[in-house]
């Protein structure tokens, strides 16, 4: 293998990840690309693959989801684009190229591979389905579908949608088959075991239902009834989640806002004390002219500072019934909303109660602005404390020295 060129490959491709890829990418990200360049070598080497072949394998590891940085749709005609745009420069065959870009298209679900190469990379694009670290991947998965694609499963709806997944899933070589196989049937067991614990007899009871086709009204009226407690119960979970999320949120915001008080009376004390003691003592004794200079820098950029993490941010507080529609708003945010109209306002947040994927998608988007204001608060804090703390010493140094050499 041409170690020089996969070193270039993976220090590019690593580099282009953890420069462009938005931190929402939990899954698809560079731990992501790292665990199927690892995988591959692993088929690889059990497969016995030549060195060239195991060259082309591991380019396309690298690449296979560059794509990821302009968005999840697509991303395989991206990843193949971007994987040939580098090799030509490095002056790489087009035969070997096209090698390449077929094991990354490969990889688009639902995946069809033909060649060999093919079939490895899509085998380890899923090899977390049988390693120890799939509860892990599939916590990510699902987080990722809730940010990106603003898609909420409900317990039981996750449960059902790993279970059909792994079920329909079939490895496409017999080594990753050997490899994982066992252990992904081992995760299958283990979720079909937590969904009947989480939802004892529903699904059995609504499975034998269909299959017998009864019409018995009472009985379906009887199941129907049952899935909505279980339901209640998972919304109320759901709900609880939420509550306290936003609790925290708000605790720490009063607790930021208090810190940059404790700042801003600190400081205006200080400067108060400075402009009617000090400064007027200047000429009598020019000793205290730069000290005090310094110290009265210090206490302005941290009454700045202070003043910034606290400062309100004006919005446009208006939605149109079109981003309403499309489900672009947040009406749970007051400067949202605070210029609309009392019927648009009220329509708005009809229409987002009945749906409850629009309601959710509206707190968890109402959180995420939540924590990046949190972040900027507490960013500017602690600037204005670092400032405080060590130029409230280099004052007192400055005041020191100056009398000291005097």
């Amino acid at each position: 293998m041409n170690q020089s060129l996969l070193l270039d490959v993976e220090t590019y491709t690593c580099k282009y990840i953890e420069e462009k890829l938005p931190k929402e990418y939990v899954y698809h990200n560079l731990g992501h690309t790292r665990e199927v360049a690892e995988a591959c070598m692993e088929l690889a080497v059990s497969a016995q693959l030549s060195r060239e072949k195991k060259e082309l394998l591991l380019i396309a590891a690298w690449f296979h989801d560059v794509g990821y940085v302009d968005g999840p749709e697509e991303h395989e005609e991206r990843s193949a684009a971007l994987a040939e745009q580098y090799l030509k420069k490095k002056e790489m065959s087009s035969e070997k190229i096209d090698i390449i870009k077929s094991a990354i298209l490969a990889t688009k679900m639902p995946q069809n591979p033909e060649g060999e190469l093919d079939k490895i990379l899509c085998d380890a694009d899923v090899s977390h389905l049988g390693k120890s670290t799939y509860w892990d991947r599939c916590r990510r998965v699902r987080q990722e579908y809730m940010v990106i694609k603003e898609v909420i499963f409900t317990e039981e709806e996750w449960l059902n949608f790993e279970i059909d997944f792994m079920q329909n899933h079939n490895y496409h070589t017999a080594i990753a088959d050997d490899l994982y196989g066992k252990r992904k049937n081992k995760h299958i067991k283990q979720l079909k075991k937590l969904r009947s614990q989480l939802f004892p007899k529903l699904s059995d009871e609504i499975g034998k239902r269909k299959k017998k086709n009864k019409k018995n009204k009472v009985e379906k009226t009887a199941i129907k009834n049952q899935l909505e407690i279980k339901e209640m119960r998972l919304g109320r979970g759901v709900e609880t989640m939420y509550r306290t999320t936003y609790r925290t949120h708000v605790n720490l915001s009063s607790i930021a806002d208090n810190k940059a008080n404790i700042m801003l009376s600190i400081n205006a004390i200080v400067i108060s004390i400075i402009l009617s003691t000090l400064v007027p003592r200047f000429s009598d004794d020019p000793r205290l002219v730069i000290p005090t200079f310094i110290l009265l820098v210090v206490c302005l950029v941290a009454v700045v500072f202070a003043t910034l993490s606290t400062r309100p941010k004006i919005t446009e507080g208006r939605f149109t019934r079109e981003d309403i529609e499309e489900k672009r708003s947040n009406l749970l945010f007051f400067g949202n909303f605070y210029n609309m109209k009392l019927d648009d306002f009220h329509w708005g947040m009809m229409e987002m109660i009945k749906d409850s994927d629009f309601l959710y998608s509206s707190m968890t988007r109402d959180l995420y602005y939540l924590g990046v204001v949190l972040a900027k608060k507490y960013q500017y804090l602690r600037i204005c404390y670092g400032v405080f703390m060590y130029g409230l010493i280099l004052s007192v140094l400055a005041f020191a020295i100056t009398f000291l050499i005097s």
